[in-house]
């Protein structure tokens, strides 16, 4: 093994997961797979070819350079949508891709219109509007300008889309907010129609949204943390359970992130384990080290506080996560091996080690650990 863990990614349960999503909305409602942050951790390149293999032909990014990357590995008839940051430099090679992307700003609307018509070729835009998250979007008062820029120059862009981000759309608490939100932002679509501007989708929902305010599922969603078996909150997937009285998760997770023990020592009782002295042994202890740490992944604050999974069962990690390595006690597991396999995250004969499991931080955790998983791990579809 020349890197120092691997990243199995699971096409049966990617296919699941999408079945499952589909299985919520109207058939004739667009799926795109949201694969920003290196698809969440999982990695674009490598897993794009299992993605359309589900049968998935829209995708959403976050940047100019993940739609280069989603570009190169997609099949020709997938389409690309930017959701955020484009800077004018790579406006021409978005038109000229035809790579559609949310604009959000006066200022990127004219610098639109000006790169659109120097190559007479209309520009895919999707027009993001505030209702609510007050972090970008065209404002009502914004609107008489937009109307009049698309009104006049019709050939020079393409209105691919209506859409906004609702806040606080992964937990019911916020219902008033989020139905605020919906109300503005159907609010502001029917000042498009009245102006005879038409987008060929409106679309607001996120996996969130999807679960929590299935209304909102209209023409396109835009579904990421779920489509990789994560719930955008745990209050979301309780809720969804409790409604269609189901046990069990109907999301399967779609990475497991292994490595394997690099040594084996027996410690004495009452010694220091690693840096400092956070952890001292109360027995006679074996004490494994794995050749992952904060510098490929995992986290300096799981030091003391997380569990891999070691032949089947649980060993903790002692001490403080290094750079390189973390530090095990495997006194409980048995029989334990150098070169024995070690998941950090995912299953081992029935037992799980999952991303929100690591410790009771919050529930942006999933999200958190899986998009700083480095991209030099190497990554294998199974």
């Amino acid at each position: 093994m020349l890197h120092t863990s691997f990243i199995e990614l699971d096409k049966e349960a990617l296919n699941n997961n999408i079945r499952f999503i589909r299985e919520q909305l109207d058939s004739d409602t667009r799926y795109s797979m949201v694969v920003k942050a290196n698809a969440y951790g999982h990695g674009i390149e490598q897993l794009l070819p299992a993605i359309e293999e589900c049968g998935v032909t829209h995708f959403s990014v976050f940047s100019a350079a993940e739609a280069m990357r989603v570009h190169e590995a997609k099949k020709e008839d997938c389409e690309v949508m930017i959701m955020g940051w484009v800077d004018d430099d790579y406006l021409e090679w978005a038109i000229n891709k035809e790579v559609s992307f949310f604009v959000f700003t006066p200022e990127r609307l004219s610098a639109t219109l000006k790169q659109a018509r120097k190559m007479d070729k209309p520009a895919r835009i999707h027009l993001e509007l505030e209702t609510g998250m007050h972090r970008t979007g065209f404002c009502a008062d914004q609107l008489p300008e937009v109307f009049e820029m698309l009104a006049n120059n019709k050939k020079h862009f393409r209105l691919e889309g209506l859409c906004t981000h609702y806040a606080g759309a992964e937990d019911y608490i916020n219902y008033d907010r989020v139905e605020k939100q919906i109300k503005t932002f159907d609010r502001l679509c029917t000042l498009f129609e009245e102006n005879r501007l038409s987008p060929i989708y409106k679309h607001s929902a996120c996996s969130a949204a999807l679960f929590n305010f299935p209304e909102t599922t209209q023409d396109l969603v835009r579904i990421g943390i779920s489509s990789y078996g994560y719930w955008p909150s745990s209050g979301t997937k309780m809720r969804y359970k409790m409604k269609h009285k189901i046990e069990g998760d109907p999301l399967d997770r779609i990475l497991t992130w292994k490595s394997k023990i690099q040594s084996i020592n027996n410690v004495a009782e009452n010694e220091y384990v690693s840096y400092g002295k956070s952890y001292l042994t109360n027995r006679p202890s074996k004490i494994a080290t794995v050749p992952v740490g904060y510098g490929y992944g995992f986290s300096r604050t799981l030091s003391n506080d997380g569990h891999v999974l070691v032949g089947g069962k649980r060993a903790p990690v002692v001490g403080s996560v290094n750079m390189n390595m973390m530090v095990l006690d495997v006194t409980d597991v048995g029989n334990v091996a150098v070169g024995d396999e070690v998941v950090l995250v995912g299953e081992q004969n029935g037992r799980e080690i999952s991303i929100g499991s690591f410790s009771d931080m919050n529930n942006s955790m999933n999200y958190e650990l899986l998009t700083r998983l480095p991209h030099h791990i190497p990554r294998r579809v199974v």
